[in-house]
């Protein structure tokens, strides 16, 4: 008997677009003639309407096996929701064919299978029920849910009155706990809080391991999803760009992103704009890769638009898994800058890296106080190798991050 619990075959997902031809120039008259000829009967044109064929899906060919935690990532407009409704049956596929093997349950979008006028009780029966659970096993299951959803005090509440993040603890316990083979899990798990969200990640991994499920998850996360998947499937333009294991696809991915250009967007209140950020060594010469223990020049070519006083800096390293690693950031030495209008490069001069080999996204922010002058995420990458150090003595990946204390900063 194969182990396959999902097959797809020359999956394909197509829809139309339409566009309706605009006037060059339309006056309050026209539109007046226009809707009056039309009440009256005499005006049968119709809008000059063109259609676009768009390909959300194109020739998808992949197999899942009973048990994987599959990762499903790439940039937004890939793909990614289209072929979990289709995968979960709430939309058809134009070409190909799916099999699947076992019920599956699903967590799209906020709210999604929940009746808003029926309490939360009658919701996780109505849930079960549709996942053709009899009453006493969702009964069996009841109290569990309860608990690891948290929200018993609301639980006769209708859940129209609950809230977004309220509304995702209850449908996850939900999917989780009613015993689907095969759980799906879109990015909305994004909507509950971290602790929730570690929550779920550590049901997800022990309904797999433990139990023998499949998962298939998308999330922007990816350090969530390195944590829990062990296979992935990366997606670009609506096809497979790579899939393979977990590891390897989010490196693709990265890799992927470095050869797209305007890959980020500013905020702030663009008083002064970040023209570029350059890596040298010591003698001038610009770096395309950084070595751990090497000296290296960071180079912030900036444009004020005006002058401004008390300016704070920031250059920031991410890891492959969006996690910040370590940032040079000026107001952490106490230090800020006058500035005047024009160009001005700030030159951060760091002892050594530290950093451990691989690929990290270049990050910067400008402040003036409390005010967000420019931030810039996933503004470049960079590579850093040649580790001359055991692993252990490098910086360790925390959830805010380490400061590097060993560099000098000046105004040029």
């Amino acid at each position: 008997m194969s182990d396959t619990v999902i097959r797809v075959e020359n999956l394909s997902k197509r829809f139309i677009i339409s566009h309706e031809e605009r006037e060059p120039y339309k006056s309050l008259r026209d539109v007046m003639v226009r809707k009056t000829k039309k009440w009256i009967g005499l005006n049968k044109q119709k809008p000059h309407l063109t259609h676009e064929e768009f390909w959300a899906l194109k020739d998808l060919n992949f197999e899942i096996k009973q048990g994987d935690r599959v990762g499903i990532i790439g940039r937004n407009g890939a793909g990614k929701s289209t072929l979990l409704k289709i995968l979960s049956r709430i939309t058809e596929p134009t070409q190909g064919r799916i099999t699947i093997d076992g019920r599956v349950a699903s967590l799209l979008e906020v709210g999604t299978g929940f009746h808003p006028e029926l309490t939360g009780r009658e919701n996780i029966f109505l849930n079960g029920a549709i996942l053709g659970m009899s009453r006493a096993e969702i009964r069996a299951k009841f109290d569990e849910i309860v608990a690891f959803a948290e929200v018993e005090k609301f639980l006769d509440t209708p859940v129209k009155r609950y809230s977004s993040g309220m509304y995702v603890r209850l449908a996850f316990a939900v999917a989780a706990h009613l015993e689907p083979e095969i759980l799906i899990v879109d990015e909305v798990l994004a909507v509950g809080d971290a602790q929730f969200q570690k929550k779920c990640l550590g049901k997800m991994e022990d309904v797999s391991k433990n139990e023998g499920r499949t998962v298939l998850f998308v999330s922007h996360d990816l350090n969530a999803v390195h944590k829990l998947c062990s296979v992935g499937v990366l997606l670009n333009n609506g096809s497979i760009y790579y899939a393979g294991a977990i590891n390897k696809v989010i490196e693709s991915y990265v890799s992927h992103s470095k050869n797209i250009s305007s890959n980020y967007v500013r905020i702030g209140t663009g008083e002064i704009q970040l023209i570029d950020i350059i890596f040298l060594n010591e003698n001038g010469v610009e770096l395309t890769e950084l070595s751990t223990e090497q000296a290296v020049v960071v180079k912030m070519k900036c444009k004020a638009n005006r002058s401004m006083k008390g300016v704070q800096f920031a250059v920031c390293f991410n890891n492959i898994h969006n996690s910040r690693i370590t940032s040079l950031w000026t107001a952490f030495k106490g230090i800020s800058f006058d500035v005047n209008e024009g160009i001005f490069s700030l030159i951060f001069t760091i002892d050594r890296l530290g950093l451990i080999p691989g690929d990290y996204q270049i990050l910067s922010h400008i402040n003036c106080g409390d005010i967000l002058i420019e931030k810039i995420d996933n503004f470049k990458f960079i590579t850093v190798s040649h580790a001359i150090f055991s692993i252990e003595y490098a910086v360790p990946t925390l959830s805010q991050g380490v400061y590097l204390e060993n560099f000098h900063v000046t105004l040029e």
